[in-house]
């Protein structure tokens, strides 16, 4: 099974512009393939092959307006028309939505490093046209590395590559745990185990507070700077946002580190099957009152997780259908709800039974694995 390794560059200042080139090349090339596959489509109604795109990015680093395409590596312009080619592929199978251009202030720095050419030493790694740049942390030598990425994340830059190891062999109970998610707790399991929703928390509260009173000042100085149609971008607005960047990486560390541990709690318990429901996370967005909670939750990353973590431990992951009616269903009888509220939150059953209505759901997820 292949692992993802993730460890801190220390770059140089003349090492961090360089990785500053990759990534605007990187994304530029990106950009330039869809547009040169949305020409396409509208004149031909055809898809070029990332092969032919290839040859017409080569022909184009050869005039003297693209000749700063060649400050970086290949592999950097290669793999960022591999990865727009794909997600137009993933998109006509309809496995995602429709590919958006990348944008220099709102998507993720990053870029790709050939793992052939990725050289590793006693804390230090060997970037493409970068040199080499020490880390924080060893990454293993002598081992075949798979997509090697390098990002940034608002502060530090990072290199991820995925790692092959083997899975872990563990003695399994014969226990089936069942996993509701939802708004109110972030897991309740079938077991009785309850993790909580870390964005009701005082830390995080806080630091939203200080999020929304930051973006308020540095919106009012933008109205104070204004001239004409135009919005003027000074220093104190730069360092503002700055601010505004750091505690949105807090945040997402924080809801990130929590859902490792829940997830990891769930897996240390050894069980045989694992059975979580599939939310209708698009349709829970279109609930104003749900939006945000939704979003917070990051239901996503935490299938995700969960999916791998029991792959890698030999636990069966069954991932139940999104409109089965878990909650609607009485763990003790069978007979289905035909109404139930989001507002009650203890099931309450003709059979007599009274349970809190998250328990019951993950009992219900639980029969489905037999």
């Amino acid at each position: 099974m292949i692992l993802a390794k993730k460890v801190r560059l220390n770059p140089t200042e003349e090492q961090e512009r360089q990785l500053w080139k990759s990534v605007g090349t990187a994304r530029w090339v990106y950009n330039w393939t869809l547009s040169k596959q949305e020409e396409s489509y509208k004149n031909d109604g055809k898809f070029i092959s990332d092969g032919e795109l290839r040859k017409e990015l080569t022909q184009l680093k050869k005039t003297e307006e693209y000749s700063w395409l060649q400050d970086v590596s290949n592999n950097v312009a290669k793999q960022a028309i591999k990865d727009a080619c794909d997600a137009y592929k993933r998109f006509f199978k309809k496995l995602a939505n429709k590919p958006r251009f990348k944008s220099r202030k709102r998507s993720k720095p990053s870029f790709y490093n050939d793992n052939v050419k990725l050289k590793v030493k006693e804390m230090l790694v060997l970037i493409e046209k970068v040199g080499w740049v020490k880390t924080s942390e060893q990454l293993p030598i002598n081992t075949k590395y798979v997509n090697p990425r390098v990002s940034f994340d608002g502060k530090y830059w990072y290199l991820s590559v995925g790692i092959q190891q083997k899975h872990a062999h563990n003695d399994l109970t014969d226990n089936i745990i069942g996993i509701d998610v939802g708004v109110k707790e972030l897991a309740v399991c079938s077991n009785g185990m309850v993790f909580k929703n870390i964005n009701k928390t005082k830390t995080v509260k806080k630091i939203e507070k200080r999020l929304r009173r930051l973006q308020r000042k540095v919106s009012r100085k933008y109205e104070m700077n204004k001239e004409g149609n135009r919005f003027v971008k000074t220093c104190n607005i730069i360092k503002l946002e700055k601010k505004i960047r750091l505690l949105h990486r807090r945040l997402m560390n924080i809801r990130t580190n929590h859902i490792h541990q829940t997830t990891n709690a769930i897996v240390k318990t050894k069980p045989s099957t694992v059975v979580m429901e599939n939310l209708n996370v698009k349709g829970m967005m279109k609930n104003k009152h749900l939006a945000e909670s939704v979003q917070q939750q990051c239901f996503h990353e935490f299938r995700r997780q969960m999916k791998y973590k029991c792959e890698f431990n030999g636990i069966k992951f069954i991932e139940a259908d999104k409109w089965y009616p878990s909650s609607k269903t009485c763990s003790n009888c069978g007979q289905i709800k035909k109404y139930l509220k989001l507002s009650e939150r203890i099931f309450r059953c003709d059979c007599g039974l009274e349970i809190d209505r998250d328990l019951n759901a993950s009992i219900n997820l639980a029969k489905l694995a037999n």
